[in-house]
């Protein structure tokens, strides 16, 4: 070692022995901890759904209105048989007349949402299980 590196040496020495370790309040890990739960229960939100079940009431009531006028409205009635509904199914038979589905997708439309329902469950009581309070 030069003289230059014995010099520093002995500073960073004498610099340590004045400075001792810092330690931290006795209380230190009680406040870390409140603030850490504190931080944790800020996180945690209520479950609320994208779309209410009152949206869901009235989406399905458009479209059962929707569908009950397609079948029961006809285009030759005159201002004042308006009031009077009657079942039109040649209308609605003719607008799925030229619509043909093979076997495959038919299997496909009809079990896909059974699975999809069969999944929900399943996954519902997964998150039950592992979420339980």
């Amino acid at each position: 070692m030069t003289e230059r590196d014995k010099n520093i040496e002995n500073l960073i020495d004498k610099m340590m022995a004045e400075n001792t370790l810092e330690s931290p309040s006795i209380d230190f890990t009680s406040k870390i901890m409140t603030q850490v739960l504190a931080a944790e229960k800020s996180k945690i939100k209520a479950y609320q759904p994208l779309i209410s079940k009152t949206t869901w009431i009235l989406m399905g009531a458009g479209l059962a209105a929707l569908i009950a006028y397609s079948l029961y409205s006809s285009s030759d009635t005159s201002a004042l048989e308006t009031s009077q509904l009657y079942l039109n199914l040649d209308k609605a038979s003719a607008l799925f007349s030229g619509i043909h589905f093979s076997k495959n997708i038919l299997y496909g439309v009809l079990i896909v949402p059974f699975m999809i329902l069969i999944q929900i469950g399943v996954l519902k009581n997964y998150f039950d299980k592992k979420y339980e309070l």
